[in-house]
């Protein structure tokens, strides 16, 4: 099997394929080890956190199997007819020769995954005694027929992957250093060694070795290769994932997604990693933009459908309205736990917005729309409003319109596509503080106008450093 693998894999490399279409951002770091783990012809482990493709990598590996090979019919371990391991298969091969039929398996059902919880059991793993198989059979318990193969032995010439090792108990763990070093297994009550022909990779988080559990140290040993993966370290490959995965493209809707809210949904995953309120050991998953990108034009949609429009091109604050998205998929330290998953959510928008606001903004003047905000202009808008609405509220506010069509929105532009770079002008400005905005006055100049202070509510009044955004994404909010 690791042979098979290993030539089919030096073929690709000397063809310059590519040889795990689908993994991203992984061609210099992750990908160069694991082909340096095949053609060592080693076992290996990916250890990693939570939505770092470790299992589609496992899974791509079926690529470099042989497309057909043949088995012995009806063998639970796909037996090789020229050298049957099992006693079925060797009874079979000596009753019938060259007259027996030959079953040709495809490369993907050659790949068996097994998710490790604390229930498995050795005769899942290995196998046991079947005393059914032996009575219907009219076997003595002692015949290797009666045996019932586990998930291991029926991973035979092709591979086996276990996820979340550390889950597995110690015990099963110990089960495994044979097949590991000597190649061959034991089922329990025959004295028969099964040498198996198998490629066995596993998938570990790092950080569920003191969690859950651990892998035991005799097994790291056996394992050839331990391979680190990571969180993509830019955010072009980020969006390529997103893209990739998201569901996008839906029926009876005509979407357009503008590049600055992929860059913010990117950014937010960016951020909330970096974050001091979120637990770094467990991760952010790459699932989490992905989730939000789909709610985000989930919320766009039911904008459009609700106003006749026939283009739906969500804004950042489509966005906001994603946060049942983001919050399920992080851990808070205890910092993060005292201020709300929600407004740390928030939180992550803002400067998300902010980072992505500084690439497109960052050498343009924007005084002219401040000085209208600081001069006692307000703009009150909502997720809700339509995109024709949403231009005649901005249209007094000098300069605006001119300025938002930095955001690389052409002059004959939809009007959807400009009220979402309106909107990402709008929220830029608002995240780096140059404006602000509450529920009750929505976006206004950045020295808002307090209440007294027994008729102060939480959310209801910002000031330059006020952190608090509105609390729900659907109220109005206005500009000034």
């Amino acid at each position: 099997m690791r042979d098979e693998v290993r030539d089919n894999l030096a073929e690709r490399l000397k063809r310059k394929e590519t040889l795990f279409p689908g993994i991203i951002g992984y061609d210099d770091t992750v990908i160069p080890q694991l082909v340096n783990a095949i053609l060592a012809r080693h076992h290996f482990i990916l250890l990693g956190l939570r939505g770092q493709a470790k299992t589609r990598i496992l899974r791509a590996l079926t690529t470099l199997l042989d497309e057909w090979i043949p088995v012995i019919p009806e063998s639970e371990i796909n037996d090789d007819p020229i050298a049957p391991l099992s006693a079925f298969g060797q009874q079979r091969v000596k009753a019938e020769g060259d007259q027996m039929p030959i079953r040709w398996l495809p490369r993907e059902t050659r790949y068996v995954e097994k998710l490790a919880t604390p229930d498995v059991t050795i005769a899942d793993m290995i196998g046991d005694i079947d005393p059914i198989k032996a009575a219907r059979g009219g076997l003595q318990l002692g015949s290797e027929l009666a045996m019932h193969f586990g998930l291991l032995p029926r991973a035979n010439r092709g591979i086996f992957a276990i996820n979340e090792l550390p889950d597995l108990a110690g015990k099963i763990q110990v089960g495994l250093f044979n097949i590991l070093q000597e190649g061959d297994v034991q089922i329990k009550g025959y004295p028969v060694r099964l040498p198996l022909d198998v490629l066995i990779a596993f998938t570990a988080n790092p950080e569920d070795y003191t969690a859950r559990g651990k892998i035991i140290t005799p097994l790291k040993d056996r394992i050839g290769a331990e391979i680190r993966t990571h969180y993509m370290q830019s955010r072009a490959d980020a969006q390529s994932i997103t893209a990739q995965e998201a569901w996008v493209s839906r029926s009876g809707a005509q979407i357009e997604v503008p590049r600055f809210v992929r860059e913010v949904v990117e950014e937010i995953a960016f951020q909330a990693r970096n974050e001091r309120k979120i637990d770094k050991r467990s991760g952010v998953s790459q699932r989490m933009p992905i989730s939000v990108l789909e709610t985000a034009i989930s919320n766009a949609e039911r904008r459009a459908f609700a106003n006749g429009e026939s283009l739906v091109v969500p804004r950042i604050t489509d966005v906001y309205a994603a946060l049942p998205s983001m919050t399920g998929k992080f851990e808070l330290e205890y910092e993060g736990e005292l201020k709300g998953a929600d407004q740390v959510a928030r939180d992550l928008v803002r400067a998300a917005v902010s980072n992505v606001f500084e690439g497109y903004f960052g050498d343009v003047d924007a005084k002219q729309v401040i000085e209208w905000f600081d001069l006692g202009g307000s703009l009150s808008l909502s997720d809700t409003t339509d995109a024709a609405t949403l231009l005649k509220e901005s249209a007094p506010v000098q300069g605006l319109v001119d300025l938002a069509r930095r955001a690389g929105v052409e002059r004959d532009a939809p009007a959807p596509a400009l009220a979402a770079a309106i909107d990402f002008l709008l929220e830029g400005l608002y995240s780096q503080k140059k404006i602000s905005r509450n529920d009750v006055r929505g976006y206004h100049g950045a020295e808002p106008v307090r209440r007294p202070q027994q008729q102060q509510t939480r959310g209801s009044i910002l000031t330059q450093d006020d952190d608090e955004d509105e609390q729900t994404p659907r109220k109005k909010k206005y500009y000034n």
